[in-house]
């Protein structure tokens, strides 16, 4: 992958979720950056020390914090490291798993029952681009939209 369009896609999953729309890099971030702030202002940081595991807590929180943190997203080892769509992605060379003449497959099929918004953007993704795409995610994003939000029933992805 040229380094410009590996840039671009940094935060966009192999098969076609924007990083940020997830609530581990979009909305867990600022509500845990809200509760340390909200802590540190009480004096946790100062007394929470005397209770049992609270040392690992705010490491934890301080984590959850940060988004880079949380999850790098999925091309930096991020998110599930069970995920087939990933390794089948990179097995077959693919930038994005709409490049790939199976698409949508079996895995992408299971996945969007849960996640419906992913077919329609990947076929928004193929119409208008990578850039027009990216930047209408991002303003998504700024909506405080995440996919937990019209997420559907739990879904499976076939190990085919």
């Amino acid at each position: 992958m040229p380094r410009a369009r590996k840039d671009k896609l940094r935060l966009v999953t192999y098969c076609g979720l924007h990083c940020d729309l997830c609530s581990q890099r979009g909305r867990i971030p600022l509500q845990s950056a809200t509760l340390r702030d909200t802590m540190r202002k009480e004096g946790w940081e100062l007394w929470g020390n005397t209770i049992p595991g609270f040392k690992e807590f705010w490491q934890f929180l301080g984590g959850m914090s940060d988004p880079a943190k949380s999850c790098p997203g999925c091309r930096q080892s991020g998110g599930p490291p069970f995920c087939g769509i990933r390794k089948c992605a990179r097995g077959k060379g693919l930038d994005l798993c709409i490049e790939c003449k199976e698409w949508p497959c079996d895995r992408i099929k299971g996945l969007a029952a849960g996640y419906v918004t992913l077919i329609p953007d990947s076929e928004r993704l193929k119409r208008i681009g990578v850039d027009k795409w990216l930047k209408e995610q991002e303003a998504r994003a700024a909506t405080g939209f995440c996919y937990c939000d019209v997420r559907c029933h739990p879904y499976t992805i076939p190990d085919k």
